[in-house]
């Protein structure tokens, strides 16, 4: 780790993960998927990106595509995305600080419905958490808290009690909606567009102290 960048601890009973830009580097898998999906509807592949990050698929179609069938279109495009791997990692230090927890010390809140989370987590070699809230278990996405107050009860924690790691702006605003501690991960925005949010930029500069 450069030695320029502070140590950040978590001082807390569970860490709260978005998936995709946090634990998961899907970048590439994410801008091919949009680009041969935008290609078919005449939609530039920078236009879905300006508001895609962080959202539920649906909710960008829905925005970008009014004229379409957005769930009919969300659920093949999460379709094809389980199965396609390609460049999907961990992001640096993910692994060895999950390593460091017990399962009801995290779980993962993703925009992403379930089997795709699972499919990326593997594609990058991390294991499944025990506590895993996707886009069908939500009754909004991000900025809506709804996910990581889901998370929240399944681990049977009060809010304030949790720490949420997130890489957009509409993460960390759920998160704060949540009552809960926000950490910035810089993967996907710089740190002048995370809402003043404490940062880090991968899991190495991140250390976890438990609470009783």
């Amino acid at each position: 780790m450069n030695p320029e960048v502070r140590m950040l601890e978590i001082r807390s009973r569970a860490i709260l993960f978005d998936m995709d830009g946090t634990l998961v580097d899907s970048t590439a898998a994410v801008e091919f998927l949009w680009r041969r999906w935008g290609a078919r509807h005449g939609i530039a592949l920078e236009d879905i990106l300006a508001i895609s990050h962080g959202r539920l698929t649906r909710d960008t179609m829905r925005e970008i595509a009014p004229q379409l069938d957005a769930e009919a279109e969300a659920a093949a495009l999460d379709g094809a995305a389980v199965t396609y791997g390609e460049g999907i990692v961990a992001l640096r230090g993910a692994a060895e600080l999950i390593e460091t927890l017990q399962p009801r010390e995290w779980a993962v809140v993703t925009s992403a419905p379930r089997l795709l989370a699972e499919a990326r987590l593997r594609f990058a070699g991390l294991p499944i958490p025990q506590c895993l809230v996707g886009n069908e278990d939500v009754r909004a996405g991000k900025p809506d808290p709804d996910g990581y107050l889901q998370a929240a009860i399944r681990l049977g924690l009060a809010p304030a009690e949790c720490t949420v790691i997130e890489d957009t702006p509409a993460g960390i605003l759920a998160g704060r909606a949540a009552g809960m501690a926000v950490i910035a991960i810089g993967t996907t925005f710089p740190e002048s567009q995370l809402l003043g949010a404490a940062w880090v930029p991968d899991f190495t500069a991140i250390r976890f102290r438990r609470l009783a």
